[in-house]
């Protein structure tokens, strides 16, 4: 049984360690409750026929170890006779099970001991559940974190209960981080070791580090209204995404930048720098790319849904910025609407085919002309064109019997 003091402590430390371990009481009981049955099977030998009751308000607790009543105990560990059961209750029968009370005291120094131990691994073991738990639900998330220390090449996160690994590849280069640094980062995977702890893997060059940045800073795409539909990122100079309104009274592109370009700013400044470009998303191909070629100006886009090819005029003064420097700009846009993208700009597009409107258009006389003696219906493969001349064809025939018939 447990003293008024022993019980007290207990609970003071039951409230620690549920507040700082967030781990619940029924665990921290039933490792307690554990570790008084392993005491008992280090003291007695065994712990078949021990029951631990405890009070989970008061943290009081009894040990009682079980002992069938029979008229010749034949194993005094698990039998009593009739005669000394009745010590216990008076109206007990041969048969019945009786409860005798086990002071702790008896189970002695060792047995104290190594229940303490059972219960510290037992803790030691929730707790590493409990932060596995924690952190695997917020697998492709973003969590806030203090840089610790170097290791090789690779930096430890402290995330407040545990540390994340920041391995050398997931790191920005033009990044210098430093001990003590706060940076925020994109979880990539939570594993579990051999020893049961986790082990988290993060990320600070991750393109949707950048789209749940802006899912933190801005409401409306948070409630929906606005959605971030693609996003592409070269780590630590520029980022690209294409947003869409789901409410026509709500422009996508502004609710992302923010009044006084709130948001977009405190986006920049955690990827230090970083420079994030804002578009609106379309479903038409040569609008996306004229978005995406932001912000340069556009003359014109030519593009085929078919082979996924763009070819794009822009005036002189705007070629270097719609190509960027070292081609970063074109090369996002590329990859921010699945196309391959051919700039060119209007004095070079003059003497380039499939830079010109003329290219894409269509003379029908000419072709009437060229198909009036030998038609076989395969001018157009949609059949556009087919019906339209071949009841000209019939109108023109029916005109020349009717003039032949008249001589």
């Amino acid at each position: 049984m447990s003293t008024d003091n022993t019980a007290a402590e207990l609970k003071l430390a039951l409230d620690m360690l549920e507040k700082e371990k967030e781990i619940s009481r029924d665990v921290l009981f039933d490792a307690i409750e554990g570790s008084l049955l392993k005491a008992c099977a280090n003291h007695f030998g065994k712990s078949d026929n021990f029951r631990v009751e405890m009070d989970r308000d008061t943290c009081e607790y009894h040990v009682y170890l079980q002992k069938e009543v029979v008229m010749e105990p034949e194993d005094p560990s698990t039998q009593i006779s009739k005669a000394d059961a009745k010590e216990y209750d008076p109206k007990v029968k041969v048969g019945d099970i009786v409860d005798i009370e086990v002071q702790s005291k008896e189970f002695g120094r060792i047995a104290a001991q190594n229940a303490k131990s059972y219960i510290l691994q037992m803790i030691r073991e929730k707790e590493r559940d409990a932060i596995y738990s924690q952190y695997s639900g917020k697998q492709r998330s973003v969590v806030s974190g203090i840089v610790q220390r170097r290791v090789g090449e690779n930096l430890t996160i402290n995330l407040g209960k545990t540390d994340a690994i920041l391995n050398e590849n997931e790191q920005v280069k033009s990044e210098n981080l430093r001990p003590n640094d706060r940076v925020k980062v994109y979880v990539l995977e939570v594993k579990k070791t051999e020893k049961g702890s986790a082990r988290i893997l993060v990320s600070r060059t991750h393109k949707d580090l950048v789209k749940c940045l802006f899912e933190s800073e801005v409401a409306e795409i948070q409630d929906g209204t606005v959605e971030i539909k693609a996003i592409v990122r070269e780590p630590g100079s520029r980022s690209k995404i294409a947003v869409w309104s789901n409410n026509p009274d709500v422009d996508a592109v502004g609710a992302c930048v923010g009044v006084n370009s709130s948001r977009v700013n405190s986006v920049v400044d955690e990827l230090r720098g970083e420079k994030v470009d804002i578009v609106n998303w379309d479903e038409n191909p040569g609008r996306m790319i004229e978005n995406a070629l932001s912000p340069a100006r556009i003359v014109a886009v030519f593009a085929d849904p078919d082979t996924n090819i763009a070819k794009v005029v822009v005036p002189d003064d705007q070629l270097s910025l719609a190509i960027g420097l070292k081609g970063q700009n074109a090369r996002l846009a590329a990859k921010l609407t699945n196309y391959k993208i051919d700039i060119k700009s209007e004095t070079q597009a003059k003497d380039a085919p499939g830079f010109r409107y003329e290219d894409y258009m269509f003379d029908e006389d000419e072709e009437y002309e060229e198909y009036d003696e030998d038609y076989e219906g395969e001018f157009s493969e949609d059949g556009e064109y087919e019906e339209e001349y071949a009841e000209e064809a019939e109108a023109e025939a029916a005109e020349s019997a009717e003039a032949d018939g008249e001589e």
